[in-house]
């Protein structure tokens, strides 16, 4: 058994770092077998020394995050012992990306590997679909990376659109005009645009145009210019909507496609646009996919286990076929 001390600039910096909650240290200490002390502005930890440098290293990327402005939660916890816990190397190199955002919150992270690569391929390529299961940050980091290019003067306007298919219901029946119609798909878009600017600018932006959105029946025809343009819950575009959309592709434009191929809610006669275009446009320069998995979830950790039970149930029904 070792001991090691860890100083901090102040109390408040400490108990922010653990979320302002000693429970969280708890998770910390059942992970990698030590045990943490917290008092004023230190932490004292017994245990091995290879455990030890686990928590250090975690604690070490937690104070990095509080510092550039982020309000720490148990969640950026316990992705962090997870990372921390597998034996990833690339630990610093996931936590030291940064989306800069002109918000309270001043930057937006990676929390996993593969995000990390979606945020490399976004930086890298004109073209880039990312697909997988609900809860892994498609849409919020291509959000993050596309108002960051606004606030920089690389693109002159934000475009985002999904289409407008939901299980069960019909625009026709929806009571109001067009946009009141379409608004209830749009809503988780701008979510997560809420969370990325103030109020008061997003508003602005919305009124001069210089973020558009709208579902995807309103982009045929168009050729979108200097533009930042993502395309939302994409498995719900069939094949013709899917090459429509990115024929839009104009001159310094980047396109993000997002999609999570085990909720489609099209008509079973119709097949998916994002699942058709893996096998058409997989090996085109300037184009990349990036898959996410159940590990990248970074909602509840309930939302986790729960997409892992319902592959292994489809699994199982599979097989019995």
């Amino acid at each position: 058994m070792t001991e090691q001390k860890i100083d901090f600039e102040s109390p408040a910096l400490l108990r922010e770092i653990y979320a302002h909650d000693e429970n969280n240290l708890l998770l910390v200490e059942k992970a990698f077998n030590v045990k943490i002390v917290a008092r004023d502005n230190f932490l004292k930890i017994s245990g091995s020394a290879e455990s030890i440098e686990k928590t250090r290293k975690l604690i070490e990327n937690l104070e990095n995050s509080v510092n550039d402005g982020e309000s720490i939660k148990k969640e950026d916890i316990n992705y962090l012992i997870n990372i921390v816990g597998s034996g990833n190397n690339k630990l610093k190199e996931i936590y030291s990306t940064k989306i800069e955002v002109p918000s309270r919150r001043r930057y937006i992270r990676p929390k996993t590997e593969v995000q990390k690569q979606y945020i490399d391929a976004i930086a890298g390529n004109d073209i880039v679909f990312g697909i997988g299961p609900a809860g892994t940050g498609k849409t919020y980091l291509a959000m993050a990376m596309a108002v960051s290019a606004l606030a920089r003067n690389e693109v002159s306007r934000i475009i985002l659109t999904r289409p407008a298919v939901e299980a069960g219901e019909n625009l026709g029946f929806l009571p109001g005009d067009l946009y009141e119609k379409v608004s209830p798909y749009l809503r988780p878009l701008y979510d997560a645009l809420y969370d990325m600017m103030e109020i008061d600018r997003i508003q602005k932006c919305l009124e001069r145009g210089i973020i558009e959105v709208a579902p995807l029946a309103f982009m045929r025809g168009r050729t979108l210019n200097d533009s930042f343009v993502i395309l939302d819950e994409a498995q719900n575009s069939t094949r013709e909507q899917m090459k429509m959309f990115l024929t839009r592709l104009g001159f310094d434009s980047k396109t993000v496609i997002t999609g999570d191929i085990t909720q489609i809610d099209l008509p079973t006669d119709k097949m998916s646009g994002l699942i058709h275009v893996q096998g058409i446009l997989k090996n085109i320069e300037g184009i990349s996919f990036v898959y996410f998995s159940d590990m990248d979830v970074v909602r509840h950790e309930l939302v986790q286990k729960i997409i892992k039970a319902y592959l292994n149930g489809e699994q199982r029904n599979n097989g019995a076929k």
